[in-house]
């Protein structure tokens, strides 16, 4: 196999990271505008892996740069999922990302009937969420025979919470805001219905040390599966996680307009809030030498009462220095593109996760790399 994954940033490099660490890759192409700042644990382990500078908006070059690859994992920022994704479908490679941009998937869609004809699969959204919590969600819902209810809450959080906002950088802090700020698309009595960020606040328990936790709505997690099963599951929904007290603070800084996008004077120059804040928070809440974990839980009741769900609490990897968030994020990638090329994911066609990727190999792939997902009753 001969892998390209674009973007060189924390879950590119994880999932370039992922595929070289598998025997049947024969090489990895790491590309991006900057490929000088790899991670430690990448810098040891550069054989069978190239690096390329590209520019993504320069279409012929990415073409150019795709020829004599397999397929493309692209880890790039979501406004250029729909480029690469045509691209792939043009030199006929295979092609996943990490998606968080529902509008954008249903463009991705269109490619649909182009990628059939080049014997191609285009999987968007192949992160944590969206991504692996929709093949949990789709297999729940495939067991409990008609679905009821499906429920989803994930959150990637410091392993040591600190005051005012018990949280830590652990991806992008502007895509974080975007959720903040986006309504939640769900199920209501089977219809698609808009509920507003940040709301409807409940409690989760989760196994110590993690313990009690605050879920919240936000939107892009669960991408278009409310779509899919509108009208045929009478409540589906996905809530972030965090410590609590996070959302009675930022629920305020939000309505207090520091999040908003739209230009304000400030002495005469023209300042966007959101970017403002994100400068004077960001320092704060980057922190280096900080350890992070993920929790992730997925409930799903069937009509006649029957019940499934999975957990999952992953940890930062001591030993590579490699985030709970990248593991559960960069290798789900990984294991996409991986699928794709030797034929576990057997459709052509633009498809997202929950309707192409088959539950138990991924499962099994995740279980090999030290992620554990548990069942629960």
């Amino acid at each position: 196999m001969r892998m390209l994954v674009l973007g060189a940033g924390l879950q590119g490099s994880a999932c370039a990271y992922d595929l070289l660490r598998q025997p049947e890759v024969e090489r990895v192409t790491l590309a991006d505008l900057r490929t000088d700042r790899l991670p430690k644990f990448l810098k040891r382990a550069k054989q069978r892996l190239t690096l390329a500078r590209l520019n993504v908006r320069n279409k012929a070059a990415l073409r150019k740069l795709m020829k004599g690859h397999d397929a493309v994992m692209n880890a790039l920022p979501y406004y250029f999922n729909l480029q690469v994704s045509k691209a792939a479908v043009d030199t006929g490679l295979h092609g996943s990302d990490l998606g968080g941009n529902t509008e954008i998937v249903g463009m991705q869609r269109k490619l649909h009937k182009a990628a059939v004809k080049r014997g191609v699969s285009i999987i968007p959204d192949c992160g944590l969420a969206p991504g692996m919590v929709n093949i949990l969600a789709a297999e729940g819902i495939r067991r409990v025979g008609v679905a009821d209810s499906v429920r989803i809450y994930v959150g990637g959080l410091p392993q040591q919470p600190e005051p005012p906002l018990y949280y830590q950088i652990v991806y992008s802090l502007e895509g974080a805001l975007d959720y903040y700020t986006t309504p939640s698309l769900v199920l209501r009595h089977g219809k698609l219905t808009r509920v507003d960020a940040l709301s409807e606040l409940e409690s989760v328990e989760f196994p110590g040390p993690v313990g009690r936790l605050e879920a919240f709505h936000t939107g892009g997690g669960i991408s278009t599966m409310p779509f899919t099963w509108e009208g045929r599951v009478r409540s589906m929904e996905y809530k972030t996680l965090r410590y609590p007290g996070h959302v009675a603070i930022m629920r305020p800084i939000r309505e207090l307009g520091l999040l908003d996008v739209k230009p304000i004077d400030v002495q005469g120059t023209k300042v966007v809030p959101r970017a403002a804040f994100i400068a004077a928070v960001s320092p704060k809440l980057t922190k280096p030498e900080g350890r992070d974990l993920v929790a992730l839980r997925v409930e799903v009741t069937g009509r006649t009462g029957t019940k499934v769900g999975w957990q999952l609490l992953d940890y930062y990897d001591e030993a590579r220095g490699i985030s709970a968030m990248m593991r559960t994020t960069g290798y789900s990638l990984a294991i996409t593109g991986l699928m794709q090329v030797d034929g576990r994911v057997t459709a052509t066609g633009v498809y997202t996760p929950d309707e192409a990727v088959p539950y138990q190999p991924y499962v099994e792939e995740l279980r090999k790399r030290g992620v554990e997902i548990r069942e629960i009753q």
